[in-house]
């Protein structure tokens, strides 16, 4: 699919700041590296990130005028609920992720973000009976045999890599099945951690190991957490309206290439086995996005209205099939947050 045929006038735009949104993610863990170095526990930087996600998400909910969405949730228990085991997975995630950066496990934790689209695949086929063809199985083989070949490299179960996967995995299922907009759903689940967040620094700094005001660098540090968490979603939900599927969610492998990178600056190596095992990887992540441009050629081929069938599309978190003809295409599992379109959210890292 061209450009033009996603985004008229607008696709250099687009991919400007998709890429943009991205590179922030593939550089969030230099800015937890730095963090760390600086003195900063992990759990105060978790901390410091539940605190200031939630103004700049509100400012979010502000900017696309949806602070209906935001009570709508509050006069709902079910959503409110299902928001809370979202900001779970959320905090979860950001903990392992904050540790495995600053104790020297960045292409492990790496790993686990180029796991996560094709496990939202497995995921898809297996509890939301979507189809997958022979190049989306083909992709989660060659994930699988390389995962295989890590747990062997590294001696034991890639349990970061894992644990990153299956956390944004089901992150992205509960955000498919919630129906509420992304920028409301992000807000409610920033003012969930707001709380615990701010117990957690308050009593690390009644303990005296806090670092935040012990100086401009870590203070101005742990204030970024706020803007690096939030500021790729704003990116997303411009861009991925504007953008084919396959475009996005080629780009979403920049940031665990990035992580994958930063690994290798700080002086992390991985063995000759590891390398082969992200050969692996890397060759099914190249099968998925051969498949996924595939499905949006030929929707851009069949139907006059591509554009609009990407941008539904481009919404979901978890794996769906396009069936704009009524014949199956193949299908794309990304990490985008349901804010580019309603879910592209991340934490990403």
């Amino acid at each position: 699919m061209s450009p033009s045929a996603a985004a008229p006038g607008g696709s250099r735009q687009a991919l400007a700041a998709g890429l943009a949104g991205y590179v922030i993610w593939g550089l969030v863990p230099a800015v937890f590296i730095l963090a760390g170095r600086a003195g900063a526990s992990p759990l105060e930087i978790v901390g410091q990130r539940a605190i200031w996600a939630a103004p700049w998400a509100g400012l979010l909910v502000v900017i696309a005028g949806h602070g209906n969405q935001v009570a709508r949730v509050f006069r709902n228990p079910k959503l409110l609920g299902q928001l809370a085991v979202s900001a779970l997975m959320i905090v979860s995630g950001w903990s392992v992720y904050v540790w495995a950066v600053n104790n020297g496990h960045n292409i492990e934790a790496a790993l686990g973000y180029y796991i996560n689209p094709l496990l939202n695949m497995a995921i898809g086929a297996t509890f939301f009976r979507e189809r997958i063809n022979a190049i989306g199985l083909g992709a989660i083989a060659l994930a699988t045999v390389g995962t295989v070949l890590q747990a062997l490299a590294l001696g034991h179960l890639p349990l970061i890599a894992l644990f990153l996967a299956v956390t944004f995995t089901v992150y992205g299922v509960i955000r498919k099945r919630v129906e509420v907009d992304a920028q409301a759903g992000l807000f409610v689940e920033s003012l969930l951690m707001f709380l615990p967040g701010l117990a957690l620094v308050l009593w690390l700094a009644h303990t005296g190991v806090a670092r935040f005001g012990g100086g401009a660098p870590i203070t101005l540090l742990l204030l970024a957490m706020g803007p690096v968490t939030v500021a790729p979603l704003a990116f997303f939900a411009w861009t991925t309206r504007r953008l084919p599927l396959s475009t996005v969610g080629f780009l979403q492998f920049t940031g665990p290439t990035l992580g994958f990178l930063i690994g290798l600056i700080v002086g992390e190596r991985p063995t000759p086995l590891g390398l082969v095992s992200f050969g692996f990887i890397w060759a099914g992540v190249a099968l998925f996005m051969f498949g996924a441009w595939r499905a949006s050629r030929r929707v851009a081929l069949e139907s006059p209205n591509a554009p609009s069938v990407t941008r539904r599309f481009a919404s979901s978190t978890t794996p769906v099939t396009l069936r704009s003809t009524g014949k199956e295409q193949d299908h794309t599992a990304s990490l985008l947050p349901r804010a580019a379109g309603e879910e592209a959210d991340r934490e990403a890292g």
